[in-house]
């Protein structure tokens, strides 16, 4: 089952899923009804979904719609920072309450596996989103410990911008790269980017890798603002217009705090719980612990998106 299933990254995980997994059900459980409509479409003859309307808010329906399943990707969440700034208890009802909801049925329904998409933001939070999707980590990580007694196990996967995915700068570049201007909140800003694919792939990594309480953080490179303006609209001028409310200069997915209990793999890194008391005490750690003072900044990251990598990727995005 996926929650949010109708949402950019939604609909690519179920076409991956349904061809890698080979599940025996896939359940997209989201508000809208026109979203599923369309998504129908796109499967024609696919008995294998089934489509649930529910909020992630309504822990009965949760709970029903968890019936028989094994595996549950949370990717529902209010996302757009400006929007949870204004509107906060609609954030938090959603974010964090409905994260608690979706860990509570997920423990009651006998459910094995569990990952939750969490987002660069969460990392030293300076806004509502991040903040609430901070809380949504620790919930997801210390659920574990609520499931100690079962074989659930729950894990959280943090990336940072995806490419292509609903209210991404790219569509709105695209849009007024038309009128000749672009406007920028900081030439200086930096952002970490994902296709996905990529996000996708991490995903069905955790599933496989996960014994609970991970947190997951892929390796990937970061962009400068300027060059994705220049890459979408190289003939438009550039208009500064000043950070917004709860808006960074640069994003991090790991900071020097949470590095001391930070791993790193070939392709990812991997932050372990504080307390992991549902683990076998004597589970090697495997991974190779980070430096002393390592933290993961789209500013000092060593893999950089020239505009020719930009040019390329938005091409190629939806």
């Amino acid at each position: 089952m996926i929650t949010g299933g109708t949402g950019s990254f939604g609909k690519m995980f179920i076409g991956a899923a349904l061809e890698r997994m080979d599940p025996g059900r896939l359940i997209i459980f989201s508000r809208d009804e026109l979203k599923q409509y369309e998504l129908r479409a796109q499967f024609p003859g696919e008995d294998r979904l089934r489509f649930f309307i529910g909020d992630v808010r309504d822990r009965d329906r949760l709970r029903r719609a968890m019936d028989g399943v094994d595996i549950v990707v949370h990717a529902a969440a209010l996302k757009q920072v400006d929007t949870a700034e204004y509107n906060p208890f609609e954030c938090i009802q959603t974010n964090i309450l409905g994260a608690q909801n979706v860990i509570d049925a997920s423990i009651d329904s006998g459910v094995s596996r569990v990952v939750a998409l969490s987002t660069d933001k969460a990392s030293s939070p300076v806004n509502l989103y991040g903040a609430s999707k901070l809380c949504a980590d620790k919930l997801f990580v210390a659920g574990n410990h609520y499931a100690s007694h079962s074989h659930t196990r729950l894990s959280v996967v943090r990336y940072g911008n995806v490419i292509g995915s609903r209210g991404s700068v790219v569509p709105f570049f695209k849009e007024v790269g038309r009128t000749g201007t672009v406007p920028i909140t900081d030439t200086r800003m930096t952002r970490f980017w994902i296709t996905l694919d990529e996000a996708v792939e991490l995903v069905t990594m955790a599933l496989s890798d996960m014994e609970g309480g991970e947190l997951y953080v892929p390796k990937i490179p970061s962009m400068r603002i300027v060059d994705l303006a220049e890459a979408i609209a190289p003939e438009a001028e550039l208009k500064v217009i000043g950070i917004r409310p709860g808006e960074k200069l640069h994003e991090e997915m790991i900071s020097v705090d949470d590095a001391r209990r930070t791993v790193e793999y070939d392709n990812y890194y991997v932050i372990r719980p504080v307390l992991a008391d549902w683990m076998e005490k004597d589970t090697p750690v495997k991974g190779t612990p980070v430096p002393e003072g390592f933290a993961y900044s789209s500013a000092t990251n060593d893999r950089w998106l020239t505009v020719d990598d930009l040019r390329r990727l938005v091409e190629k995005s939806p």
